[in-house]
């Protein structure tokens, strides 16, 4: 499994690169940053009110937001030089450590993962033991969120995963997209899925499924989702790596301590299709789990726990250095000068 990801990370850069890296290239100034993020979701929100409180451009960057399917796809952008930044599932990371100019998280936005349990009908005093003989959809197979889910069914809830469901399993399913699991839930007899905001509020607000707990209340604290560049790019610009994590912690200062109602208004741009109350309850919610990192630098204590999600759902021996994976010098400085 360990050597078939690795093959379909690096045919996709292929694919990606020439197709693109040289219009990439042309035209791009010294202080411009280029970002490729797993999802669009309310919960990056520090990242997004950065981007519409102007918070880039006092530190004297232009940065534009380009977003994906899936940590794989945004790692495929960043290895294929399409992308300077991607914010990514740390996984991908783990996953990329043989590759030559090999991808460092460098800062990390979210500590909890980001994901509610969505029901298809209202639970009020929701258990993971209502799990058993059910059906859950939980994402793509390798990526964090189904991963993660796995680590809390079988560790957490010592519950086993399988298709026996007179024999109280639960039938994880890793098979959809997940740009799908939403259409997949309301068109199928699966009794529950994991979505992110906005689209589990509005599920709920359509009475198409209720949201009965989050994933990341039952996991504890997960490096789920970091900001990710290649290292000579990191060596290359360490003061512009600085500048950007300063701005999202802004940000994340922002979301964190100003009214729900600010934050809501500071998101609308970046989620012109909702309103300002169904904004206030997604950031309310990810408030609620404590989903956003007040430190950026990622410690190893939480590196170890990522590899042990992994290699539990894998069944692989993933055995990364921390070293190699991560970089906290960009974020250890950037919080020392602002202090």
């Amino acid at each position: 499994m360990q050597i078939l990801k690795r093959i379909s990370v690096f045919c996709l850069c292929a694919l990606i690169g020439l197709t693109s890296a040289l219009f990439f290239a042309c035209g791009k100034g010294e202080n411009d940053i280029k970002i490729n993020e797993v999802t669009h979701s309310i919960f990056y929100a520090p990242l997004y009110a950065a981007l519409n409180l102007g918070f880039f451009e006092d530190e004297g960057l232009n940065v534009t937001l380009e977003s994906n399917d899936g940590s794989h796809t945004s790692m495929s952008v960043l290895l294929s030089g399409n992308c300077d930044v991607a914010l990514v599932g740390p996984e991908t990371v783990v996953y990329s450590t043989e590759t030559k100019d090999h991808p460092v998280v460098f800062g990390q936005l979210t500590q909890k993962d980001g994901s509610f349990i969505v029901s298809k009908e209202q639970i009020e005093d929701f258990d993971l033991d209502m799990l058993k003989g059910k059906t859950i959809i939980g994402g793509r197979a390798g990526g964090l969120p189904a991963m993660t889910l796995q680590y809390v069914i079988e560790k957490v809830a010592g519950l086993t995963i399988g298709t026996n469901k007179e024999a109280g399993e639960v039938n994880l399913r890793t098979d959809v997209q997940f740009a799908n699991i939403a259409t997949e839930f309301q068109t199928s007899d699966n009794e529950f899925c994991t979505l992110f905001e906005p689209t589990a509020t509005t599920l709920q607000n359509n009475k198409a499924g209720y949201i009965v707990s989050a994933v990341g209340k039952h996991s504890g604290e997960v490096p789920y989702t970091c900001f990710v560049a290649k290292d000579s790019y990191l060596k290359a610009n360490p003061q512009r790596a600085e500048k950007f994590l300063k701005a999202v912690y802004r940000g994340y200062k922002y979301i964190t301590t100003e009214d729900s109602t600010k934050a809501a208004e500071a998101l609308k741009k970046s989620f012109a299709g909702m309103t300002i109350e169904e904004l206030k309850v997604a950031v309310e919610q990810y408030t609620l789990i404590d989903a956003w990192c007040s430190d950026p630098a990622m410690t190893k204590v939480s590196f170890d726990k990522l590899v042990e999600i992994i290699n539990n759902a894998t069944g692989e021996n993933y055995n990364p250095t921390y070293a190699t994976c991560v970089d906290t010098t960009y974020a250890e400085n950037m919080l020392k000068n602002i202090a």
